[in-house]
């Protein structure tokens, strides 16, 4: 018995040491930003639906937990540079030296301009198919499209997500509230006939472009009904011709024709593993033949990674 009580007291001592440890590795600063900034990703959470943990996490990382120069003389938690930006700027040295970085008058600023930034950009639109808890699919997403050039990014926003539990921000109960009542101001017959009305799509702009993105089970017709546009347009904004294209979860759809260059700062884009000319086409916003055209290529055309493509 006497036994079992010290093992037990052992067990004990060992958890509170263990809870100790932990706490003293945990870094203040990063606590009183989280402190000051949860409720403010929280509200961005519910207007555009971005995971609170990852503004957190990204605001952390990017700004050092608003200790960092842009942070502190700039309110640029985010460290977006000058690309589509009016505003105020600063030059500061990142990857290149005196590169142009936006400034704003305060932090919330900062907030509401990231998740604009996220919002309006067609590379990020899958992200916004994922749960609003899916933060580990948001940081690979995030990574994958380009917001840092650090290879390790992901791994890091996901470990400064689990180490001070910022999950906890995206089940909030203001944040998880859900517009169920939607589905009851239509009847039953309404909805068989126009079943969207329940879940209808969303609709994001990008490179000055409307656009959706594609669920599972979406079809043209379905879409072309729900959004007031023939299925045969939606193929013809869209570069596409044959009826039979098998439409994915996480495309994107633009709902007007594209445009004849990219938008922006956009120049050029060094082909990856797993892109297309179509791909290209469809991220930026161009004709997909003002994309041939502009690099002098073939239709038979297959860019190889390190491509350099020109997008204007």
């Amino acid at each position: 018995m006497k036994k079992k009580m010290l093992g037990r007291v052992l067990v004990v001592l060992l958890s509170l040491w263990s809870a100790m440890s932990f706490a003293q590795h945990r870094n203040t600063y990063y606590i009183k930003y989280i402190e000051q900034y949860a409720p403010m990703a929280q509200e961005q959470m519910r207007k555009y639906k971005i995971p609170a943990s990852i503004t957190l996490a990204q605001g952390l990382l990017e700004s050092g937990a608003g200790r960092s120069t842009l942070a502190r003389m700039s309110n640029n938690h985010f460290g977006i540079k000058c690309a589509d930006w009016k505003g105020k700027s600063v030059r500061h040295d990142d990857d290149a030296r005196n590169e142009c970085f936006r400034a704003y008058d305060s932090a919330a600023e900062s907030f509401e301009d990231h998740s604009k930034f996220l919002v309006g950009r067609s590379r990020y639109a899958s992200l916004f198919t994922l749960k609003i808890t899916d933060y580990k699919g948001w940081a690979i997403g995030l990574k994958r499209a380009g917001y840092a050039t650090d290879p390790s990014y992901a791994n890091r926003l996901i470990s400064i997500i689990e180490d001070y539990e910022l999950y906890r921000y995206d089940v909030s109960k203001a944040a998880s509230k859900r517009t169920e009542d939607a589905p009851k101001k239509y009847s039953a017959r309404q909805l068989r006939r126009k079943p969207w009305l329940a879940n209808p799509h969303e609709i994001f702009i990008a490179n000055g472009l409307a656009y959706v993105v594609v669920r599972e089970g979406d079809t043209f017709e379905m879409l072309g009904k729900e959004l007031g546009i023939s299925s045969k347009k939606l193929m013809k904004y869209n570069d596409l011709s044959n009826t039979d294209y098998p439409l994915s979860e996480g495309d994107i759809l633009y709902l007007k024709t594209k445009n004849n260059s990219a938008s922006g700062d956009h120049v050029c884009h060094i082909v990856r593993e797993g892109d297309s000319m179509y791909g290209i086409s469809q991220r930026y916003g161009i004709k997909l033949k003002k994309l041939y055209k502009l690099n002098a290529k073939e239709y038979d055309y297959i860019p190889e990674v390190g491509d350099r493509i020109w997008l204007k």
